[in-house]
């Protein structure tokens, strides 16, 4: 269908061949009209793509299917007044005028997509110049006030939805309106660093970044150099790593929201995805973004530990975990999107990494591919990756990894991935807000999460389906628990949440547990091995008259019961792996169906989940300490991907050192790992092992060679004097801070908040 010229159209093109220069306002400098559009088609492009490729004639087609919903279900109504018969504007509360303009983002997406039988047709322009019209009147203006409803739709949501649709939309839009729909926006996201809502907050992290795009796109649209220098340079603050507390991103690559909250995995990933926006919307115009090699640097240490086979791992996805629409397909098809951007102005010696990194993503996740959640405009560079035969599919990411600034350790190796998530007086245990993640009770203390071949395992409805009181890795009692309320936010009254790597290969988590509401109380330990993690557990005591259980294991298998297998002390499961018991205990095997609905966990305004029912088969591992244990312990092995053989005989293959109230510790094949809750000896099968103080020690011995890692995961101890099984004869390598003291090595912890030491000695 033919499309008249718009009216603001002509003026620009009109101004564009005179050479007409626009000022921006406020004393702006000079910039000419191209650079304004020539940012705008770039931002549509990411959008809507820009040309039509008949191989994706299936994805155009849903597009379309989707902007047709949006209009055939279009029915406004002054009197009431709704733009759609289930979306009533009446109460600010509800949401619905940011749902609505969502829906009008929809449309203008099909509007814009070539290939579409919508694509720049007139009248469906006219139907939407009608329908924000509509909204502009009765849902969102400068004069009507937010009336206690949440900020973020006023503030980011709605001005990230309304932009977007102008930017989609503008050849058909008349200028007197774009002017009029973007008004609202002076008083309610005027800049990028305030938030209007609560003044005195500096917005930060995915806010500050969601907040600049909005900015930046409204002065793209009204030709004000000065609105797009504001986001530019809010963005470029941003960049700048923080040593805490508080939000931002860490050295070690933590990300914090919401002042203690580990958020890689969501508000990460949203300001991966706006500042990777951005970035390329403005790049070669008069703002371009400068610093961006920081930008750079945080995929790969932020953001890549946490992406297993193109899903973004739970353990950093917050109160994001009980969003029916948001799973972690969603989460890792954003950060491969913004990467997939990233690409086009990245170094080729990050880029040469990356190709091969996404690559292998794409190509492993068939269970839930990239083009089926994807937008389509992002399709076409993920296909183009793919078709490449320069470009080789890159491996798995191995390594193990701590994250100190937000009590998160990832152990990744060739064929599955282990994480931790823990908390501490530093960092939140579980966060509910606006309705969401009500039954997150226990998901920071101590939860396991094992990633195996097994894509669908985390995303296939776990969440409403798993019995919230028995997460893997987690030493819970068994009171019941109502909703967690609005705003709550628990930290353990403990400095003990951390870990030590050595080598990328071997390390260990540790944390100390202080039940939630009781007296329960523990000292956890997980040991990643190169084929197994060992989870020692002791000091678990309790007096509030409840039954406590450690979960080793609790299995999603979907729609059926796998093969178990069962034999002294151990329990194999069939297309996961085996769980030895180290310690003679007798594990207790639940199978069971359970069923839940996606609303029992999220009831907010614009992401609760449906009502309908849906049921997953379980296998649960258990070990049972009785009501009221009195320092009861604990010692298991998870042997992913192992068969039931290996699993019957991984007896004695681990040597448990210790597993006391002052130092747990083990022994494998000249590796000793050990944590000191406080000063301790412990024996190894070479000597003695001694601490003067709180700290964690992974140490692995090569003949005549000692690999060391040791931090303060307590954060308490300024000094460290460890005494060796091996005299020690010179240090070769260490990094600051370590040295040789009468005989033993002294490491300097102050003030490394909890990250590792390392040192390579001669002995």
């Amino acid at each position: 269908m033919t499309h008249p010229l718009s009216r603001r159209s002509a003026l620009l093109g009109a101004a564009a061949v005179a050479g007409l220069a626009l000022e921006g306002r406020a004393g702006a400098s000079v910039v000419d009209a191209a650079a304004f559009d020539t940012a705008r088609r770039r931002w549509v492009s990411l959008l809507a793509g820009t040309s039509y490729d008949p191989a994706y004639a299936d994805k155009t087609r849903a597009v379309e299917g989707s902007a047709r919903a949006v209009l055939r279900k279009l029915k406004p109504d002054a009197r009431r007044p709704s733009l759609w018969p289930d979306l009533p504007l009446g109460d600010p509360n509800s949401g619905n005028f940011n749902r609505s303009y969502n829906r009008m983002r929809t449309l203008a997406i099909g509007w814009a997509t070539p290939g579409t039988a919508l694509h720049h047709d007139a009248q469906v322009a006219e139907t939407a110049v009608k329908a924000l019209d509509f909204l502009y009147e009765h849902a969102y203006n400068e004069r009507i006030g937010r009336r206690g409803s949440n900020w973020y739709w006023w503030e980011i949501g709605v001005p990230r939805a309304l932009t977007d649709t102008c930017a989609l939309l503008y050849d058909g839009l008349p200028k007197d309106r774009l002017d009029r729909w973007l008004r609202p926006l002076r008083r309610w996201c005027p800049d990028p660093e305030r938030r209007i809502s609560h003044p005195g907050v500096i917005e930060t992290g995915a806010n500050r970044a969601g907040k600049a795009m909005a900015v930046a796109m409204r002065g793209l649209l009204t030709h004000d150099a000065r609105l797009v220098r504001k986001a530019k340079d809010a963005v470029s603050d941003l960049l700048r790593l923080t040593r805490g507390p508080g939000d931002g991103f860490y050295r070690d690559g933590s990300f914090i929201q919401h002042d203690i909250y580990p958020y890689t995995g969501s508000y990460g990933v949203d300001y991966l995805e706006s500042v990777a926006r951005l970035i390329a919307m403005l790049a070669r115009s008069p703002w371009q973004i400068g610093r961006i090699d920081a930008v750079y640097d945080l995929v790969d240490r932020s953001f890549v530990p946490f992406v297993f086979d193109g899903l973004m791992m739970d353990c950093v996805r917050g109160r994001q975990i009980s969003v029916q629409g948001h799973r972690d397909h969603h989460s890792g098809q954003k950060t491969i999107e913004a990467i997939l951007t990233l690409l086009d102005t990245a170094p080729e010696k990050h880029a040469k990494r990356w190709r091969p990194l996404v690559k292998g993503w794409l190509t492993r996740n068939q269970a839930v591919p990239y083009q089926a959640v994807a937008p389509l405009a992002s399709i076409a560079r993920a296909d183009a990756l793919l078709r490449d035969p320069s470009v080789p599919v890159g491996p798995r990411t191995t390594g193990t990894y701590v994250f100190a600034d937000m009590d998160r350790v990832v152990h990744r190796r060739p064929t599955w991935a282990y994480a931790i998530a823990m908390s501490s007086r530093r960092i939140g245990a579980v966060e509910a807000m606006n309705r969401e993640n009500l039954h997150g009770w226990y998901t920071g203390d101590g939860m396991t999460y094992l990633y195996t071949a097994d894509l669908t395992h985390w995303n296939d409805e776990l969440w409403p389906t798993i019995d919230p009181y028995r997460l893997p890795g987690t030493t819970v009692d068994r009171r019941k628990r109502g909703d967690l309320r609005h705003g709550t936010r628990r930290r353990p009254a403990t400095p003990w949440a951390g870990g030590v790597a050595l080598d990328g290969e071997y390390g260990l988590a540790v944390m100390k547990l202080i039940g939630d509401g009781s007296s329960l109380r523990a000292k956890k330990a997980w040991f990643l091995l190169d084929d197994a993690v060992i989870a020692l557990g002791t000091g678990i005591t309790a007096s509030d008259g409840r039954r406590v259980e450690t979960v080793v294991e609790n299995r999603n298998t979907h729609g059926a019961h796998p093969a178990l297998s069962k034999g002294d002390g151990w329990v194999h499961l069939a297309g996961v792996g085996g769980y030895a018991l180290l310690d003679g205990a007798k594990p207790k095997v639940l199978r069971e169906k359970r069923t839940g609905r996606w609303r029992d966990i999220d009831k907010g305004a614009t992401t609760g989940g449906d009502s309908t029912p849906v049921t997953r088969h379980y296998t649960t591992i258990l070990l049972d300490h009785g009501v009221d244990p009195r320092k009861a312990r604990y010692a298991y092995a998870v042997l992913p991907d192992a068969s039931a053989n290996q699993t019957a005989a991984y007896q004695g293959r681990v040597k448990i050192l210790a597993n006391s109230g002052t130092v747990q510790a083990i022994y494998r094949d000249n590796l000793v790992a050990a944590v000191f809750w406080r000063a301790g000896t412990v024996e190894t099968d070479e000597g003695p092992l001694s601490a003067d103080g709180p700290c964690a020690v992974v140490m692995r011995r090569d003949q005549f060679q000692v690999r060391l890692a040791v931090a303060d995961p307590s954060r308490t101890a300024d000094d460290l004097k460890l005494t060796l099984p091996w005299r020690i004869k010179s240090i070769r390598k260490a990094d600051r801070g370590v040295r040789r003291s009468k005989g033993a090595l002294k490491v300097e912890v102050a003030g490394t908040r909890g990250h590792t030491r390392t040192a390579v000695l001669n002995v």
